[in-house]
């Protein structure tokens, strides 16, 4: 394998930046239009798409053409997926009381401490987050082993996503289940399986990274950085502190897994896992 190509990855860097900042930029001026900023959930998912773009195009003449049209299909599939799903469950709804609490400590200007704490906060986040996707686009040998490895994580978190938020949605539709919590189907194996698909998925791209050193020692922080938002920060820990008071929770927790996905136990068993 010829060596890695630092300069044009160095450049595809730069780029994403761009291009993730652009996608926050014009979400906070629809945003700032409409009088509330939920809108930069849907944008995260297509900040990434952005991202997984420009590696495309700017690692081209260095990386090898089926690793890059993979890592751009995979990402976008995901990012896409969610934004489409995260739009249409907002759709009609006010103000993300996560946003109402959180612009309520701002100081002086809203507008501009959303912009600061929100907007380039998450832009930032998606940049390193996504190194995996740029460093994996600038590989110039062929796919490898890792690939197939991380091609099947990838998919198994994209059916946990997909699956789990759409048995939620049924399940929330239904008006007979108005105050019950979801503990069916996926959510029966685990109390956060768009989490733990997310996870998976992370992982999964980390791996097409894993076919040269180089990359992979440059992006592991990518997925360590994910699965500590998932489980410690604004993932399972903060909706589960938020979740505590409801009825059921503590039965609900008792016998489900709190992350990767296990068998429901019965009423008062073991630790979660």
């Amino acid at each position: 394998m010829d060596g890695f190509p630092w300069g044009a990855f160095g450049a595809g860097v730069a780029v994403a930046a761009g291009a993730a900042l652009a996608v926050m930029l014009v979400t906070f001026a629809f945003a700032l239009s409409r009088g509330r900023h939920r809108y930069v959930d849907v944008a995260w998912g297509v900040a990434f798409t952005a991202v997984a773009g420009s590696a495309y195009g700017m690692s081209a003449g260095h990386g090898d053409p089926v690793r890059r049209a993979l890592v751009l299909a995979l990402t976008a599939v995901w990012g896409l997926r969610l934004a489409v799903h995260i739009a249409r469950r907002g759709r009609g709804h006010g103000e993300d009381p996560r946003y109402e609490a959180f612009l309520a400590k701002a100081r002086g200007s809203r507008a501009a401490y959303a912009l600061r704490a929100v907007y380039l906060l998450q832009g930032a986040l998606v940049l390193v987050v996504s190194l995996p996707v740029q460093a994996a686009s600038y590989i110039p040998g062929t796919v490898g082993p890792a690939a197939v490895v991380g091609g099947l994580l990838w998919l198994t978190g994209l059916l946990f996503e997909a699956v789990g938020d759409h048995q939620l949605a049924r399940f929330r539709a239904d008006p007979a289940n108005r105050g019950r919590l979801m503990d069916r189907g996926l959510w029966s194996w685990t109390r956060h399986p768009n989490y733990f698909g997310d996870f998976c998925v992370w992982w999964g791209l980390f791996a097409l990274a894993c076919d040269a050193w180089q990359a992979a020692a440059v992006s592991v922080v990518s997925p360590l950085l994910m699965s500590y938002l998932l489980t410690r920060g604004s993932g399972k820990a903060l909706l589960e502190r938020h979740m505590a008071d409801r009825p059921g929770w503590a039965d609900y927790a008792s016998r489900t897994s709190g992350f990767f996905p296990w068998p429901p136990r019965k009423r008062g068993g073991a630790p979660e896992r």
